[in-house]
Protein backbone atom coordinates (compact mmCIF):
# COMPACT_ATOMS: atom_id res chain seq x y z
CA UNK A 1 0.00 0.00 0.00
CA UNK A 2 1.39 3.53 -1.16
CA UNK A 3 1.36 6.37 1.75
CA UNK A 4 -1.73 8.06 -0.26
CA UNK A 5 -3.71 4.87 0.43
CA UNK A 6 -3.62 3.57 -3.10
CA UNK A 7 -2.90 -0.07 -3.35
CA UNK A 8 0.51 -0.54 -5.39
CA UNK A 9 0.33 -1.01 -9.20
CA UNK A 10 2.30 -4.41 -9.83
CA UNK A 11 3.90 -5.39 -13.78
CA UNK A 12 5.04 -9.76 -13.26
CA UNK A 13 7.53 -9.97 -16.25
CA UNK A 14 8.27 -14.00 -16.05
CA UNK A 15 11.90 -14.99 -17.95
CA UNK A 16 11.69 -18.54 -19.67
CA UNK A 17 13.26 -21.83 -18.62
CA UNK A 18 11.39 -25.11 -19.92
CA UNK A 19 9.87 -26.98 -16.56
CA UNK A 20 12.03 -24.37 -14.76
CA UNK A 21 8.89 -22.17 -15.55
CA UNK A 22 6.71 -24.58 -12.80
CA UNK A 23 8.79 -22.36 -10.26
CA UNK A 24 7.56 -19.27 -11.84
CA UNK A 25 3.78 -20.92 -11.83
CA UNK A 26 4.46 -21.53 -7.84
CA UNK A 27 5.47 -17.75 -7.79
CA UNK A 28 2.16 -16.46 -9.10
CA UNK A 29 -0.14 -18.90 -7.56
CA UNK A 30 1.11 -16.61 -3.79
CA UNK A 31 0.98 -13.76 -5.39
CA UNK A 32 -2.13 -14.00 -6.79
CA UNK A 33 -3.56 -15.22 -3.22
CA UNK A 34 -2.07 -11.98 -1.40
CA UNK A 35 -3.49 -10.02 -4.80
CA UNK A 36 -5.64 -7.10 -4.37
CA UNK A 37 -5.01 -6.30 -0.40
CA UNK A 38 -1.76 -4.23 -0.80
CA UNK A 39 -1.00 -4.40 -4.33
CA UNK A 40 -3.11 -4.80 -7.70
CA UNK A 41 -1.56 -6.71 -11.32
CA UNK A 42 -1.60 -4.76 -13.78
CA UNK A 43 0.46 -5.84 -16.39
CA UNK A 44 2.34 -9.69 -17.32
CA UNK A 45 4.73 -10.60 -19.61
CA UNK A 46 6.66 -13.55 -20.31
CA UNK A 47 8.79 -15.52 -22.72
CA UNK A 48 8.63 -19.17 -23.64
CA UNK A 49 7.55 -21.23 -20.80
CA UNK A 50 7.65 -17.45 -18.68
CA UNK A 51 4.61 -17.16 -21.51
CA UNK A 52 2.41 -19.77 -20.81
CA UNK A 53 2.43 -18.89 -16.89
CA UNK A 54 1.85 -15.26 -17.29
CA UNK A 55 -1.06 -16.41 -20.01
CA UNK A 56 -2.45 -18.38 -17.89
CA UNK A 57 -2.49 -15.53 -15.15
CA UNK A 58 -3.90 -13.05 -17.23
CA UNK A 59 -6.84 -15.36 -18.60
CA UNK A 60 -8.16 -16.42 -15.21
CA UNK A 61 -7.81 -12.29 -14.52
CA UNK A 62 -9.76 -11.63 -17.56
CA UNK A 63 -12.52 -14.00 -15.84
CA UNK A 64 -12.13 -12.05 -13.20
CA UNK A 65 -11.50 -14.18 -10.56
CA UNK A 66 -7.69 -14.93 -8.85
CA UNK A 67 -8.80 -18.20 -7.79
CA UNK A 68 -9.67 -19.07 -11.26
CA UNK A 69 -5.63 -17.67 -12.32
CA UNK A 70 -4.47 -20.03 -9.65
CA UNK A 71 -6.33 -23.04 -10.88
CA UNK A 72 -5.57 -23.03 -14.25
CA UNK A 73 -2.05 -22.48 -13.20
CA UNK A 74 -2.20 -25.90 -11.14
CA UNK A 75 -4.41 -27.85 -14.02
CA UNK A 76 -1.95 -27.01 -16.87
CA UNK A 77 1.03 -28.17 -15.12
CA UNK A 78 -0.43 -30.86 -13.87
CA UNK A 79 -1.30 -31.91 -17.22
CA UNK A 80 1.88 -31.23 -18.48
CA UNK A 81 3.53 -33.72 -16.57
CA UNK A 82 4.57 -37.18 -17.65
CA UNK A 83 1.94 -39.00 -15.65
CA UNK A 84 0.98 -42.19 -17.85
CA UNK A 85 3.88 -45.26 -17.96
CA UNK A 86 4.70 -44.19 -21.49
CA UNK A 87 4.72 -40.90 -21.19
CA UNK A 88 7.00 -41.24 -18.25
CA UNK A 89 9.03 -43.54 -19.92
CA UNK A 90 9.56 -41.03 -22.55
CA UNK A 91 10.19 -38.12 -20.44
CA UNK A 92 12.87 -40.29 -18.57
CA UNK A 93 14.55 -41.32 -21.74
CA UNK A 94 14.96 -37.94 -23.32
CA UNK A 95 16.30 -36.08 -19.94
CA UNK A 96 18.81 -38.98 -19.85
CA UNK A 97 20.10 -38.58 -23.58
CA UNK A 98 20.36 -35.11 -23.08
CA UNK A 99 22.28 -35.58 -20.14
CA UNK A 100 24.59 -38.48 -22.40
CA UNK A 101 24.66 -35.94 -25.26
CA UNK A 102 26.97 -33.82 -22.98
CA UNK A 103 29.24 -36.64 -22.34
CA UNK A 104 29.00 -38.87 -25.54
CA UNK A 105 28.93 -37.40 -29.07
CA UNK A 106 25.11 -37.76 -29.93
CA UNK A 107 23.36 -37.19 -32.99
CA UNK A 108 21.23 -34.15 -33.60
CA UNK A 109 17.61 -34.57 -35.81
CA UNK A 110 16.57 -31.56 -37.26
CA UNK A 111 12.87 -31.32 -35.63
CA UNK A 112 11.34 -31.15 -39.56
CA UNK A 113 12.57 -35.00 -39.91
CA UNK A 114 10.23 -36.31 -37.04
CA UNK A 115 6.43 -35.87 -36.59
CA UNK A 116 5.30 -32.54 -34.68
CA UNK A 117 4.04 -34.56 -31.59
CA UNK A 118 5.66 -32.14 -28.61
CA UNK A 119 4.11 -28.74 -30.65
CA UNK A 120 0.95 -30.31 -30.80
CA UNK A 121 0.58 -31.97 -27.64
CA UNK A 122 1.02 -28.56 -26.61
CA UNK A 123 -1.30 -26.93 -28.81
CA UNK A 124 -3.95 -29.08 -27.34
CA UNK A 125 -3.30 -28.30 -23.93
CA UNK A 126 -2.82 -25.03 -24.26
CA UNK A 127 -6.61 -25.04 -26.22
CA UNK A 128 -8.09 -26.68 -23.44
CA UNK A 129 -7.26 -24.03 -20.57
CA UNK A 130 -7.69 -20.95 -22.65
CA UNK A 131 -10.60 -20.36 -24.72
CA UNK A 132 -8.64 -17.76 -27.41
CA UNK A 133 -11.78 -16.92 -29.19
CA UNK A 134 -13.07 -15.44 -26.30
CA UNK A 135 -10.02 -13.21 -25.48
CA UNK A 136 -11.53 -10.21 -26.97
CA UNK A 137 -14.95 -10.18 -25.44
CA UNK A 138 -13.38 -10.66 -22.47
CA UNK A 139 -11.02 -7.22 -22.81
CA UNK A 140 -11.56 -3.92 -21.62
CA UNK A 141 -9.81 -0.43 -20.44
CA UNK A 142 -9.60 -2.12 -17.04
CA UNK A 143 -8.10 -5.53 -18.18
CA UNK A 144 -4.29 -5.93 -17.15
CA UNK A 145 -1.67 -6.27 -19.72
CA UNK A 146 -0.46 -8.95 -21.30
CA UNK A 147 2.99 -8.71 -23.14
CA UNK A 148 4.45 -11.64 -25.04
CA UNK A 149 7.46 -11.83 -26.81
CA UNK A 150 8.94 -14.21 -30.09
CA UNK A 151 11.64 -13.60 -32.70
CA UNK A 152 11.19 -13.72 -36.45
CA UNK A 153 13.50 -16.16 -37.47
CA UNK A 154 14.26 -14.49 -41.06
CA UNK A 155 14.99 -11.14 -40.17
CA UNK A 156 16.28 -11.37 -36.44
CA UNK A 157 13.16 -9.06 -35.13
CA UNK A 158 11.49 -9.28 -31.61
CA UNK A 159 7.99 -9.58 -31.88
CA UNK A 160 5.87 -8.32 -29.32
CA UNK A 161 2.54 -9.76 -28.94
CA UNK A 162 -0.44 -7.86 -26.77
CA UNK A 163 -3.63 -8.21 -25.76
CA UNK A 164 -5.72 -8.59 -28.49
CA UNK A 165 -2.65 -9.97 -30.16
CA UNK A 166 -2.71 -12.92 -28.17
CA UNK A 167 -3.25 -16.03 -30.31
CA UNK A 168 -2.90 -19.68 -29.86
CA UNK A 169 -0.34 -19.34 -32.58
CA UNK A 170 1.52 -16.46 -30.74
CA UNK A 171 2.13 -18.40 -27.52
CA UNK A 172 3.40 -21.21 -29.75
CA UNK A 173 5.92 -19.07 -31.46
CA UNK A 174 7.44 -17.61 -27.50
CA UNK A 175 7.75 -21.99 -26.71
CA UNK A 176 9.48 -22.47 -29.75
CA UNK A 177 12.35 -23.76 -28.71
CA UNK A 178 15.06 -24.61 -31.58
CA UNK A 179 16.13 -28.28 -32.13
CA UNK A 180 12.69 -29.17 -30.57
CA UNK A 181 10.27 -27.63 -31.86
CA UNK A 182 9.45 -26.17 -35.70
CA UNK A 183 9.40 -22.20 -36.42
CA UNK A 184 5.62 -21.07 -35.87
CA UNK A 185 4.33 -19.47 -39.49
CA UNK A 186 2.18 -16.04 -38.37
CA UNK A 187 1.71 -14.64 -41.76
CA UNK A 188 4.58 -14.79 -43.45
CA UNK A 189 7.03 -14.64 -41.32
CA UNK A 190 8.31 -17.94 -38.86
CA UNK A 191 8.89 -17.38 -35.33
CA UNK A 192 11.11 -18.94 -32.21
CA UNK A 193 11.47 -18.67 -28.59
CA UNK A 194 11.98 -15.00 -27.81
CA UNK A 195 14.50 -16.43 -25.67
CA UNK A 196 17.34 -14.76 -28.10
CA UNK A 197 15.87 -11.54 -27.43
CA UNK A 198 13.91 -9.97 -24.92
CA UNK A 199 13.92 -12.97 -21.61
CA UNK A 200 11.25 -11.75 -20.70
CA UNK A 201 10.18 -7.97 -22.32
CA UNK A 202 10.02 -5.67 -20.16
CA UNK A 203 10.52 -2.47 -21.82
CA UNK A 204 6.65 -1.79 -22.99
CA UNK A 205 5.73 -2.64 -19.30
CA UNK A 206 5.71 1.21 -18.56
CA UNK A 207 2.71 1.38 -20.56
CA UNK A 208 0.76 0.04 -18.14
CA UNK A 209 1.94 2.58 -15.48
CA UNK A 210 3.32 -0.08 -12.91
CA UNK A 211 4.66 1.60 -9.54
CA UNK A 212 7.28 -1.83 -9.73
CA UNK A 213 8.26 -4.48 -11.64
CA UNK A 214 8.49 -7.77 -10.56
CA UNK A 215 10.83 -10.08 -12.26
CA UNK A 216 10.63 -13.52 -11.75
CA UNK A 217 13.98 -15.09 -12.69
CA UNK A 218 14.74 -18.32 -13.79
CA UNK A 219 18.17 -18.66 -14.88
CA UNK A 220 20.48 -18.27 -11.42
CA UNK A 221 22.80 -14.78 -11.69
CA UNK A 222 25.93 -16.12 -10.28
CA UNK A 223 27.87 -19.82 -9.55
CA UNK A 224 29.58 -21.03 -6.50
CA UNK A 225 32.45 -22.71 -8.93
CA UNK A 226 33.97 -22.38 -12.34
CA UNK A 227 32.04 -24.81 -15.05
CA UNK A 228 34.58 -26.76 -16.01
CA UNK A 229 32.66 -30.13 -17.74
CA UNK A 230 30.90 -29.74 -20.92
CA UNK A 231 27.68 -30.06 -19.30
CA UNK A 232 28.62 -27.36 -17.00
CA UNK A 233 29.80 -24.85 -19.47
CA UNK A 234 26.81 -25.61 -21.82
CA UNK A 235 24.64 -24.99 -18.38
CA UNK A 236 25.98 -21.63 -17.70
CA UNK A 237 26.08 -20.62 -20.99
CA UNK A 238 22.74 -20.84 -21.11
CA UNK A 239 22.37 -18.91 -18.16
CA UNK A 240 24.06 -16.29 -18.92
CA UNK A 241 22.51 -15.87 -22.51
CA UNK A 242 19.21 -15.85 -20.81
CA UNK A 243 20.31 -13.26 -18.03
CA UNK A 244 22.14 -10.82 -20.38
CA UNK A 245 18.71 -10.37 -22.18
CA UNK A 246 17.27 -9.81 -18.49
CA UNK A 247 19.60 -7.32 -17.75
CA UNK A 248 19.48 -5.13 -20.97
CA UNK A 249 15.75 -5.22 -20.38
CA UNK A 250 16.08 -3.93 -16.52
CA UNK A 251 18.86 -1.68 -17.62
CA UNK A 252 16.41 0.55 -19.69
CA UNK A 253 14.19 0.81 -17.17
CA UNK A 254 16.80 2.01 -14.81
CA UNK A 255 18.03 4.43 -17.33
CA UNK A 256 14.62 5.88 -17.80
CA UNK A 257 14.12 6.14 -13.52
CA UNK A 258 17.92 8.30 -13.73
CA UNK A 259 16.92 10.42 -16.72
CA UNK A 260 13.22 11.02 -14.63
CA UNK A 261 15.40 12.35 -11.19
CA UNK A 262 18.01 14.15 -13.12
CA UNK A 263 15.05 16.30 -14.89
CA UNK A 264 16.75 15.32 -18.38
CA UNK A 265 13.37 13.47 -19.29
CA UNK A 266 9.94 15.33 -18.61
CA UNK A 267 7.39 13.09 -19.75
CA UNK A 268 3.96 12.43 -18.59
CA UNK A 269 4.11 8.68 -20.39
CA UNK A 270 7.16 7.79 -17.63
CA UNK A 271 7.14 7.74 -14.05
CA UNK A 272 10.08 6.23 -11.77
CA UNK A 273 9.44 2.19 -11.21
CA UNK A 274 11.28 0.05 -8.75
CA UNK A 275 12.65 -3.23 -10.13
CA UNK A 276 12.58 -6.21 -7.64
CA UNK A 277 13.22 -9.83 -8.37
CA UNK A 278 12.30 -13.41 -7.15
CA UNK A 279 15.01 -15.59 -7.91
CA UNK A 280 15.06 -19.49 -8.33
CA UNK A 281 18.98 -20.10 -6.89
CA UNK A 282 18.90 -23.59 -7.23
CA UNK A 283 22.01 -24.82 -9.29
CA UNK A 284 20.17 -27.10 -11.79
CA UNK A 285 21.36 -29.05 -14.96
CA UNK A 286 20.41 -27.90 -18.43
CA UNK A 287 18.35 -30.94 -19.06
CA UNK A 288 16.21 -30.56 -16.36
CA UNK A 289 14.06 -27.94 -18.64
CA UNK A 290 12.69 -30.70 -20.56
CA UNK A 291 11.86 -32.72 -17.20
CA UNK A 292 8.24 -33.01 -17.02
CA UNK A 293 8.46 -36.01 -14.36
CA UNK A 294 5.58 -35.30 -11.62
CA UNK A 295 7.75 -35.17 -8.38
CA UNK A 296 9.78 -32.40 -10.40
CA UNK A 297 7.24 -30.26 -11.55
CA UNK A 298 5.66 -30.98 -8.22
CA UNK A 299 8.64 -29.52 -6.14
CA UNK A 300 9.62 -26.57 -8.30
CA UNK A 301 6.02 -25.29 -7.76
CA UNK A 302 6.48 -25.41 -3.92
CA UNK A 303 9.65 -24.25 -4.19
CA UNK A 304 8.10 -21.21 -6.27
CA UNK A 305 5.48 -20.79 -3.40
CA UNK A 306 8.23 -20.49 -0.80
CA UNK A 307 10.66 -18.06 -2.57
CA UNK A 308 7.17 -15.75 -3.07
CA UNK A 309 6.45 -16.16 0.58
CA UNK A 310 9.68 -14.77 1.66
CA UNK A 311 9.35 -12.36 -0.89
CA UNK A 312 6.47 -11.00 0.43
CA UNK A 313 7.11 -11.27 4.09
CA UNK A 314 9.75 -8.68 3.23
CA UNK A 315 7.35 -6.65 0.70
CA UNK A 316 5.02 -5.90 3.91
Amino acid sequence: MQENGEKRRVAVACQGGGSHTAFTAGVLKRILKQAGEEFEIVALSGTSGGAICALLTWYGLLLGSQQKAIELLDTFWRDNSATSCWDNYLNNSLVWASRLSSVFSLPEVSPYFYPNWGQQILKQLLKKHVRFDKIGELLDESSPVLIVGAVNVLDGRFKVFKNAEITLEAILASAAIPILFRAVRIGQAAFWDGLFTQNPPIRDLPDAKPDEIWVIQIEPPARKEEPKSVEDIRDRRTELSGNLSLEQEIHFIEKINQLLQSKLLIDSKYKPIEVKRIMMLRELDYSSKIDRSPSFIQSMMAYGETEAETFLKSYQ
